[in-house]
């Protein structure tokens, strides 16, 4: 019988190169299935106990680590939304999960479907209050809430009153910065976990005309750097958000060092890492 003839050289290479990727995508299925097996049992180890798996500290601390390494065409955009998918499948074997928004804009309901994938139940409440409402009630495991803006009024100031420490920001989003883009602040029932490089909010009541730059100032006499200070008049008094750099805890003294003794920290989120460049 006369042999079969040779494919052309270029149908080769593309065959060759096709098996290539068959062996990889196997051997990176093998891995994500030990993965699932590792997160199964510590689902089940009696050490972790039956806390809140939700861990962004941690999360954004492996992204950085992964960022670090990262090299060739793969745009580190898509290393994040690879791996937030990732976590989030961690999360779902290790118990439900579901999220509450709040969310004025399509493009801030895009970036909690992004974060949290794109099967994760998510829900769209008319205020902040009603989605942070779902999360203290057990409804959702967590709420997304547009980032606190110079433009709050006092009754749509969410972070004015935010049940600290029964609720608390434990991350922002989008984790790779975006510049001019929406953003939002998540909050859950859980405290913040340091990542490494975080920034945290503290909240302050100061008196009805403290002006911004006082505030500022005493701020950076306390020894506490702060990248941006909001301030919401709200009658009798005047509330100062301040995103410090570092993750601030409540018995550090440079807080004692304040001239208010009203000062709440409203938790804590992993600074953003930058993208590609253009």
């Amino acid at each position: 019988m006369p042999d079969t003839p040779a494919p052309p050289p270029a149908e080769a290479e593309i065959a060759a190169l096709r098996a290539e990727i068959d062996a990889l995508d196997d051997a990176m299925h093998d891995l994500l299935m030990q993965r699932a097996a590792v997160v199964a049992r510590l689902a089940g180890s009696r050490a972790k106990g039956q806390g809140s798996p939700l861990r962004p500290g941690r999360e954004a601390a492996v992204l950085r680590r992964l960022l670090a390494r990262h090299s060739g065409p793969l745009a580190r955009e898509r290393v994040v939304r690879i791996w937030r998918e990732i976590f989030m499948a961690s999360t779902a074997i290790q118990g439900p999960f579901s999220v509450a928004a709040h969310a004025p804009q399509s493009a801030e309901t895009r970036l909690a479907r992004t974060h949290f994938g794109p099967i994760t139940p998510i829900r769209v409440h008319p205020t902040p209050a009603r989605a942070l409402a779902a999360v203290s009630d057990g409804e959702a495991s967590v709420a997304v809430l547009p980032a606190p803006a110079e433009t709050d009024q006092a009754e749509s100031a969410w972070w004015a009153r935010l049940d600290v420490p029964r609720l608390q920001v434990v991350a922002r989003l989008p984790f790779i910065a975006a510049p001019s883009a929406p953003e939002a602040l998540v909050v859950a029932p859980v405290p913040p976990d340091p990542s490494g490089d975080d920034r945290s909010l503290l909240l302050i009541e100061a008196e009805a005309d403290a002006p911004r730059g006082r505030i500022a100032q005493a701020l950076a006499d306390a020894g506490l750097a702060a990248g941006a200070v909001l301030v919401l008049r709200a009658g009798e008094a005047t509330l100062a958000l301040a995103e410090i750099e570092g993750f601030l805890r409540a018995d550090d003294a440079r807080l004692a060092a304040l001239p208010w003794a009203r000062r709440t920290i409203l938790g804590a989120y992993a600074a953003p890492v930058a993208g590609d460049a253009p």
